[in-house]
């Protein structure tokens, strides 16, 4: 059977290589003993996405991203993903310029969110996600509602992020503190969470939250597998 090609247009190693891992392994469930769709990944240095961020230049990130689209359709993609929840600020300006169609994280977290009747969520990533546009964009038209953490948490999420995560640090501290957050926003009438950077499921699995948990890397990337052998079954 034909199966698609899949690009991962990678913004930082930890939640690109969890999407790759994940097409790889979930894959022989729909391709067969050892099989999982072709997958071609192309990163740009983090801190060329960073520099762009920090400077509220979302269409310089965008400008990165098609750059990478088109390096990854010329190696035979057929389908992109960006396992990076912020940079999809950055992905809605250029999403209609690609010459491969891409899937949305935020979309698919919606879709599960909405299949499992949740209500409310709670939104967990950078600073840059929490406070911007990403999924109260595709959660409204779904009519579910969202809350955010206080500042102070989201500012110390930002730094357990940037200064642990993205290097692989996975500290019980800091598990702790994401536990306690999500109990926080439980007790405002969240009936769920979304762990929204492609990280944070590697620092706590969905068991280990209080509130039921929408892990958005995995999410993707079963999503990217789901289409990729959509047209092949």
């Amino acid at each position: 059977m034909r199966v698609k090609h899949i690009g991962i247009a990678a913004v930082s190693a930890e939640g690109a290589a969890l999407c790759y891992r994940t097409i790889c392994v979930e894959g022989a469930a729909l391709c067969g003993t050892y099989g999982h769709p072709q997958i071609t990944m192309h990163p740009y240095p983090l801190a060329e996405y960073v520099r762009h961020i920090e400077a509220n230049r979302w269409d310089e990130a965008g400008c990165l991203l098609l750059s990478s689209a088109k390096k990854l359709v010329d190696a035979g993609a057929e389908l992109l993903v960006c396992p990076d929840n912020t940079m999809h600020q950055a992905l809605d300006l250029i999403r209609g310029q690609s010459l491969a169609p891409w899937l949305h994280i935020a979309e698919e977290v919606a879709a599960v969110a909405a299949k499992r009747r949740f209500r409310r969520l709670g939104i967990l990533g950078t600073r840059y996600l929490m406070e911007g546009p990403v999924y109260p964009t595709k959660l409204t038209p779904r009519s579910i509602a969202f809350e955010i953490p206080d500042l102070a948490d989201r500012e110390r999420i930002n730094t357990i992020i940037f200064n642990e995560l993205i290097y692989g640090r996975f500290r019980d501290e800091s598990r702790s503190y994401l536990q306690s957050t999500i109990q926080k926003l439980g007790a405002r009438g969240c009936d769920a969470v979304v762990l929204g950077c492609t990280e944070i499921p590697l620092l706590i699995a969905e068991t280990e939250s209080p509130l039921p948990a929408i892990d958005s890397t995995r999410t993707l990337a079963r999503a990217a597998l789901r289409e990729a052998t959509r047209s092949a079954a």
